[in-house]
């Protein structure tokens, strides 16, 4: 089994999630530690900071993807996560991939006062 990554494909992933109506933010996916590691991997300078902030993986045309959202108070968080995982399912698709799994957190909701409607 072999992991590739396709060039702009995470990037392509994370536009679609944030289109999604509710999403306000990605944050980058991934444990609090592996999170830290990885800034600090940024900060000596043996990675780059523009890395996308949903992570993939692809292994023979199946993918798994994670994704961490910042949504809107108002969002109904089981619609809100059909609606992403429909983004991302649309973006698979038109690379002809298959999915094995797609994790979504809600890892903070806005407040109210910070609402854009």
């Amino acid at each position: 089994m072999s992991t590739t990554a396709l060039p702009g494909f995470a990037e392509r992933i994370e536009t679609a999630v944030l289109a999604t109506p509710g999403v306000r933010s990605v944050y980058r996916a991934g444990s609090l530690v592996s999170n830290l590691v990885g800034e600090g991997a940024v900060a000596i300078g043996i990675s780059r900071i523009d890395e996308p902030l949903v992570a993939v993986r692809i292994s023979d045309e199946i993918a798994s993807v994670e994704a961490s959202l910042g949504v809107e108070y108002s969002a109904s968080a089981l619609e809100l996560l059909r609606d992403v995982r429909a983004a991302i399912g649309k973006v698979l698709a038109e690379d002809g991939l298959g999915t094995v799994e797609i994790v979504l957190t809600i890892a903070y909701v806005h407040p109210r006062e910070a609402a854009s409607d």
